[in-house]
């Protein structure tokens, strides 16, 4: 049974490594003429769910960039009984996501994933991957930002952001899911050791660094963000991440304080959501449904005293 209900949360290969699938929208926004999605105050909209760490990083770089009145934002939540996101009220005539996928791809079959950046003008889904919409944000509504001068993935940068991120996405991002989600025992140890191993390298580079890139926020610290504010809260108990917490690290744990105190992002931040939908829907890994009452994140309001 727990085979069963596993293959379906969380697709594996012959070696019981969890797999995650690629989305399937992948258009941008920009001025360029033959482009049919151009950039409007008001015309596109983003579709979160609070637990979900990849919807987070969009509502990081929205809020960061001060986009908050030219993009909305609308709330999914999971449903355990149905195993879909439902939304908190009906969007677009649609209560649930997959209906929302179906308004836009009625041949569509895939996952139904948040984040989604919806098109407001044509009823269709522009994007459904977390790491070109936040580029996307970063770039396209500059005009419309309050904070137009913050620019996150700079060119001089590109090439050093990019190496970040591919690391951490497979030994952080997902790593931590590959650790949570392993159906063998060896899948799951190598997973971990490969996690452990890159918080190590990012601890001892943030020791000379205040971030991944120097001096300079980026593209690359909002993706590792999101995974390192719910490694304490659920990673490290649920996804079995337990060989040391983000705060033991001397540096990765005042790294964590420090962005999580940047103007606007501790708004995006919701650990009750993240414990409630981590424990309470995910029944392979916690059959019982109990949601623990720590940890207190009060402890990210501490002085960080990063350079």
């Amino acid at each position: 049974m727990w085979n069963v209900m596993m293959s379906r949360i969380a697709p594996r290969n012959r070696s019981g490594e969890y797999i995650r699938p690629a989305s399937q929208f992948n258009y941008t926004v920009s001025t360029a003429e033959d482009n049919p999605y151009q950039p409007a105050a008001g015309r596109y909209h983003l579709y979160v769910g609070l637990s979900c760490p990849w919807a987070h990083r969009t509502l990081v770089v929205r809020s960061l960039k001060g986009l908050q009145n030219a993009i909305g934002v609308s709330i999914a939540s999971p449903s355990s009984d149905e195993g879909i996101w439902v939304f908190d009220r009906p969007e677009e005539g649609c209560t649930t996501l997959p209906q929302l996928y179906q308004l836009a791809k009625p041949s569509y079959n895939g996952r139904c994933t948040v984040p989604v950046l919806w098109d407001k003008q044509t009823n269709t889904i522009v994007n459904n991957e977390s790491a070109e919409i936040i580029v996307i944000l970063n770039s396209a509504f500059n005009e419309f930002a309050q904070h137009p001068e913050l620019n996150l993935y700079p060119e001089e940068l590109k090439e050093t952001i990019d190496r970040w991120n591919d690391k951490i996405y497979h030994a952080v991002n997902n790593g931590v899911y590959r650790c949570g989600f392993a159906q063998t025992q060896t899948a799951y140890e190598t997973a971990c050791d490969e996690l452990f191993a890159v918080l190590d390298e990012i601890d001892e580079k943030l020791a000379s660094s205040r971030y991944l890139c120097g001096e300079i926020l980026t593209l690359a610290d909002v993706r590792l963000f999101t995974t390192l504010f719910r490694f304490d809260a659920v990673y490290y108990g649920l996804f079995k991440c337990n060989k040391k917490r983000i705060q033991d690290y001397q540096n990765l744990g005042a790294y964590l304080r420090d962005l999580y105190q940047l103007p606007g992002v501790a708004d995006t931040c919701d650990v009750e959501a993240v414990k409630r939908d981590y424990y309470g829907n995910l029944f392979p890994l916690n059959p019982g449904g109990i949601i623990p009452k720590g940890p207190d994140v009060t402890n990210l309001l501490k002085p960080h005293n990063r350079f």
